[in-house]
C-alpha cells in the first residue's frame, strides 16, 4: 500500500481534469467523479496508515520514501517523490476523510448552482494541493502544493465573482498569502545556499542542524537556523492566518459555506501549522533561540485577540472564521513552546469539530434561504425584516431553530462542545493537552517566561471560546424565530445531514485516542520524531489543576453564554445586549480597525508608490525620455529620407530602371511578330557575313 503513495494526490488532480476537460456539461457526472476521487484517495490514504503503524514507521531515514530523479542539477539531479511517516499517517487520516464528507455535503448545498461543476473542479485540486503537500519528501515539492492551494483560495472564495464582495474577498485573500509566501520563499533560497538540499531526510540530518546552528549570518549575529526558520514561519502566519496576516480569513466567509468547511478544516490553514510542524527540527536546532519565542508569542497573542473579536460579531460564519484563527494561534503557541505532539493533535480533533460547525452553519443558512423563498410565496415577511435586506448568515435574525432542524442543531451543539473544550468530547482533550505543556514548562522554568503567558492568554481565550459559541447557539437555535425567514425554515436535505452526524461522531470520541493514561496518538507520533527533539516530545502528564481550571472556565463560558443570551432569549426587533459595553463592543465589532489601520498605511502606501512610479514612469522621467529619443528619431529618418534617400538611394534606382527602360524600347522595335521582318533580317546579316568574308 506504501507504494500507492504518490497516488493519493493524483487521483483528486486527475478529477480536476477529467471534469473540465469531459464531464463538464454533466452536473450529476462531476460531483459523483469528484466525489469518487476523493473516496479512493481516502481508501488509500487509510490503507497508508494502517500499514504506516504496523510497521512502526519513523522520522527521516526510517521513514517510507519513493523518490525519482526530476532535473539535473550539475552532477547530481533534483529529486522528487513521496514520504510516509507519523506525521504524514495522521494528516493522512484527517484530511482526506474530512474532505470527503464536505463533498458529499456540497451536492446538497450547491444543487441549484449555476456553476456546479466548475464548483467540483475547483475543491479537487483544492484537495489535490493539500495531499501532495502532506506526502512531499521535500520543501519545493511542498511549495508547489502549498501556491496550488494559494490558487484555489482565490478561485473558491471569489467563486460568485459577479458579487463585488466575494470578488474582493478571493483578492484578499490572494494577495495577503503572498505577503507570507515570498518570507517563506525567501527562507527556502537561503535553505538551499545553505546546505544544498531541501529534502526533509538530508535537511535534518544532526550534521545538517548542527551546521545551521552554529553557523552565523553575517552582519546580523544569528544563527542560519534561525533566521531561515524565521522567514519559513512567515509563510505559516500567512497561511494559518495568524496576526498580522489574519485579515483575510474572516472575509473568505464570502465564498462557498463547503469552501470555508475545506479551508478552515481540511486544508489551507491546516497547512501552515502543518509547515511548522514538518519544519520543527529547523525551529528547535537553536537552544533558546528567539525563533520559538516568536512563535509562542504570535499564536498566544493571535488566540486572545481572535476571540475577543468572535463575540461581537453577527455573521453565523464570520464567528466561526475568528474561532479559527483563534485555535490555530493555540497550535502555534504550542508549537512555540515545544508541545509538538499537542499541537498536531489539537490541529486533527479541531479539523473535525470545526467542518462540522461550518457545515452546521451551512445548514443552518441553507433552512434559512429556503424558509425566506417560502414566507415570499406564501406573501409572509411584513415584519422586521423589511427594515433591512435579508441576510441567510445574520444570527440577529435566526431563532427557534432547535424545533426546525433538530440534526443540524445536536451536531452544531456537539461541536460547540467540542470546541469549547468540555470534558470528554475532542477538544477538551487535545486543548487540555496545551495548557497541560505550558503550565508544566513554567513550573520547570520556576520563572515567568513564554510557556506561563502562553498558558495564561489560552487559558483566557478559552472562557471567551465558550462565551461566543454559547452566543452563537442560543442566537440561533433557542427563543422564538426572530423573522419570518426562521418561522418557516426546515432541515437540511439528507446529503447535508449525513456527514454532520459521521462529523460529530469523531468530534465527539475523537480525543480518547489523545487521553494522557492511553495516549496512542502521542507514541504513535513522538516515537517516531525523538531521534531530532527528543527533549520536547515527552508526554505531558495529566495536570487535575490546569484541566478543572480550563473546565471552569469552558463551562463558565457556557453559562455567561446563556446568562446573557439564553436566559432571556431575544426578541424580534432587540438589539444585542453587548452593544450596552459601548466603545469597547464598538471596537470589537470593527476588529479593532486593523483594516482600517492597513488600508491608511499600508494600502495608501502601496498606491501612493504606485502613482508615484507610474508618474516617474509616464509623465516625468521614462516616457517623456522614451517620447523625445522616439521623436528625434522621426526627425533623423525624415532628414535621411529628404537628403540621402530620396535624391540618391531612389535616384540612383530610378537611374537604373529609366535605361532598362530605354533599352528596353529600342530592344522591342526586333520583336515585331512579323514573319517577313525576320526573313529580311536573316537576309541582310547574311549578305554582311558574306561582304565581310569576301573582303578578308
Amino acid at each position: 500500500m506504501l507504494q500507492l503513495t504518490w497516488l493519493i494526490p493524483f487521483i483528486p488532480l486527475a478529477a480536476f481534469a477529467v471534469i473540465v476537460l469531459w464531464a463538464y456539461p454533466r452536473r450529476q457526472l462531476s460531483s459523483s467523479i469528484a466525489i469518487g476521487a476523493i473516496a479512493l484517495s481516502w481508501v488509500l490514504s487509510w490503507g497508508v496508515v494502517a500499514q504506516a503503524i504496523a510497521q512502526r514507521l519513523g522520522m527521516g531515514e526510517r521513514a517510507f520514501h519513493l523518490l525519482a530523479d526530476w532535473v539535473p542539477t550539475g552532477d547530481m539531479w533534483f529529486r522528487m517523490g513521496v514520504q510516509v511517516d507519523p506525521l504524514t499517517a495522521v494528516m493522512l487520516f484527517m484530511v482526506p476523510f474530512v474532505c470527503l464528507m464536505i463533498f458529499i455535503y456540497s451536492v446538497g448545498y450547491m444543487e441549484k448552482d449555476p456553476r456546479y461543476s466548475r464548483f467540483f473542479a475547483y475543491i479537487s485540486l483544492f484537495a489535490c494541493g493539500m495531499l501532495g503537500l502532506v506526502v512531499a519528501d521535500n520543501l519545493f515539492m511542498l511549495l508547489v502544493f502549498w501556491e496550488i492551494m494559494g490558487l484555489c483560495s482565490y478561485l473558491l472564495i471569489g467563486f460568485w465573482f459577479e458579487k463585488p464582495s466575494a470578488m474582493k474577498a478571493g483578492l484578499k485573500a490572494f494577495l495577503t498569502t503572498r505577503v507570507g509566501d515570498v518570507i517563506m520563499l525567501s527562507g527556502l533560497l537561503l535553505l538551499y545556499v545553505q546546505t544544498g538540499t531541501l529534502t526533509f531526510a538530508d535537511l535534518f540530518a544532526p550534521e545538517t542542524l548542527h551546521r545551521l546552528a552554529e553557523t552565523t549570518v553575517p552582519g546580523l549575529g544569528l544563527p542560519w537556523a534561525t533566521l531561515i526558520a524565521m522567514l519559513i514561519f512567515g509563510g505559516a502566519v500567512g497561511k494559518s492566518a495568524q496576526f498580522p496576516l489574519h485579515v483575510w480569513l474572516p472575509d473568505a466567509m464570502e465564498g462557498p459555506t463547503p469552501v470555508s468547511a475545506l479551508i478552515h478544516a481540511a486544508t489551507m490553514v491546516s497547512a501552515g501549522v502543518y509547515l511548522v510542524a514538518r519544519t520543527f527540527p529547523l525551529f528547535a536546532a537553536v537552544e533558546h533561540g528567539p525563533q520559538l519565542g516568536l512563535v509562542a508569542f504570535i499564536g498566544a497573542f493571535t488566540a486572545l485577540f481572535a476571540s475577543t473579536i468572535a463575540i461581537a460579531q453577527d455573521d453565523i460564519k464570520r464567528v466561526l472564521a475568528y474561532s479559527t484563527i483563534s485555535q490555530l494561534g493555540y497550535m502555534i503557541a504550542a508549537l512555540g513552546i515545544g508541545a509538538y505532539v499537542a499541537a498536531v493533535f489539537h490541529l486533527i480533533t479541531h479539523a473535525f469539530f470545526k467542518a462540522l460547525l461550518f457545515l452546521g452553519s451551512g445548514s443552518v443558512i441553507h433552512g434559512m434561504e429556503h424558509g425566506h423563498h417560502e414566507a415570499a410565496h406564501y406573501g409572509h415577511g411584513k415584519h422586521h425584516e423589511e427594515a433591512k435586506p435579508f441576510d441567510p448568515n445574520d444570527m440577529m435574525g435566526m431563532g427557534g431553530l432547535k424545533a426546525k432542524m433538530p440534526t443540524t442543531f445536536w451536531t452544531f451543539l456537539v461541536g460547540t462542545l467540542a470546541l469549547a473544550g468540555v470534558v470528554p468530547f475532542a477538544g477538551f482533550w487535545s486543548k487540555d493537552e496545551i495548557l497541560a505543556h505550558a503550565y508544566e514548562a513554567f513550573l520547570h522554568e520556576g520563572v515567568v517566561s513564554w510557556p506561563f503567558f502562553v498558558w495564561l492568554l489560552l487559558t483566557l481565550a478559552a472562557f471567551l471560546t465558550a462565551f461566543y459559541m454559547g452566543r452563537q447557539v442560543f442566537l440561533t437555535f433557542l427563543g422564538e424565530p426572530r423573522t419570518e425567514a426562521a418561522r418557516h425554515a426546515h432541515e437540511s436535505p439528507r446529503s447535508m445531514t449525513g456527514p454532520l452526524v459521521v462529523l460529530a461522531f469523531f468530534a465527539a470520541f475523537l480525543g480518547f485516542a489523545g487521553t494522557p493514561w492511553a495516549n496512542a496518538f502521542h507514541h504513535l507520533l513522538a516515537e517516531g520524531y525523538e531521534v531530532w527533539v527528543p527533549e520536547v516530545l515527552h508526554a505531558t502528564p495529566f495536570n487535575l489543576s490546569v484541566a478543572a481550571l480550563s473546565t471552569a472556565m469552558a463551562l463558565g463560558g457556557l453559562f455567561m453564554g446563556w446568562w446573557v443570551y439564553g436566559r432571556r432569549p431575544l426578541q424580534a426587533g432587540e438589539v444585542d445586549p453587548a452593544t450596552r459595553l459601548g466603545a469597547l463592543y464598538t471596537l470589537l465589532r470593527n476588529k479593532y480597525y486593523v483594516d482600517e489601520f492597513y488600508r491608511a498605511t499600508v494600502i495608501r502606501f502601496v498606491l501612493w508608490c504606485s502613482e508615484t512610479f507610474f508618474g516617474f514612469d509616464d509623465k516625468w522621467v521614462v516616457d517623456p525620455i522614451v517620447d523625445a529619443v522616439g521623436a528625434f528619431g522621426r526627425w533623423l529618418s525624415d532628414a535621411l529620407r529628404r537628403f540621402v534617400d530620396t535624391p540618391v538611394v531612389d535616384g540612383a534606382v530610378n537611374g537604373v530602371a529609366r535605361a532598362m527602360d530605354f533599352c528596353g524600347r529600342g530592344l522591342r522595335l526586333t520583336q515585331t511578330g512579323r514573319v517577313q521582318n525576320y526573313l529580311l533580317v536573316v537576309l541582310v546579316t547574311v549578305l554582311l557575313l558574306m561582304g565581310l568574308y569576301l573582303y578578308w
